[in-house]
């Protein structure tokens, strides 16, 4: 890997946590819940930005591997947080909240997989 790539990854990290963060932030002050929706946000925001990215990337030669490696690797991959929602769902299970628990996988999964999947399928539609 270059060293052009590994700062665009860490460059693109950098944006993408602190995205994060904001975004949690901006969740937990302003909408009351017993979910962890911030996190659900970021997740599907970042699947169907992913999926719309990827669908650039292969009907496209806009993007050297440097500019994919900062959206998707850095980006992106700071802005969604499988591993911030595989602790939030281990809390909630852990504390006994069965349907909260399972009702985060459930809409984590389902919804990143519908936002990735439609961001690539439109995406994909404009650029044939």
């Amino acid at each position: 890997m270059s060293w052009q790539t590994i700062l665009a990854i860490g460059s693109g990290g950098f944006i993408g946590a602190i995205t994060r963060a904001y975004i949690n932030g901006l969740v937990n002050k302003n909408i009351p819940h017993e979910l962890p929706f911030g996190t659900l946000g970021v997740n599907i925001l970042g699947s169907l930005i992913l999926g719309v990215l990827f669908a650039f990337f292969t009907y496209t030669q806009f993007f050297s591997l440097p500019l994919k490696s900062f959206l998707s690797t850095g980006i992106m991959g700071a802005l969604t947080t499988y591993s911030t929602f595989a602790l939030e769902t281990f809390w909630l299970l852990n504390q006994g909240s069965i349907v909260l628990g399972f009702t985060n996988i459930f809409l984590n999964v389902f919804f990143t997989i519908l936002a990735a999947g439609s961001g690539f399928k439109v995406s994909e539609y404009f650029l044939r």
